[in-house]
């Protein structure tokens, strides 16, 4: 029996900083598995380390990198904010 996988799709949106060094605000990967947080920067930068002090968001809720992103979620990522 031959089991096909289906791609799942997941948004990836980029804010401040991030965004310019990236070069977008947003895009969409296709995946076969689920993947960490880190896994879908390194997707989407390829393969460059997450840097330090990142702020992350599933579906508009703060995680670590290490939270697993499953079909259609949005992940975010943003410098942190500062204050003043």
């Amino acid at each position: 029996m031959l089991l096909l996988k289906i791609p799942m799709s997941i948004t990836v949106k980029f804010f401040a900083s991030l965004r310019e060094q990236v070069g977008y605000n947003e895009t969409s990967i296709n995946v076969i598995k689920p993947l960490t947080v880190a896994e879908v920067w390194a997707q989407v930068c390829d393969n460059a380390p997450l840097p330090p002090h990142i702020l992350m968001a599933v579906n508009m809720e703060y995680v670590t990198q290490d939270k697993s992103v499953q079909e259609n979620d949005e992940v975010a990522f943003f410098p942190p904010v500062t204050g003043g």
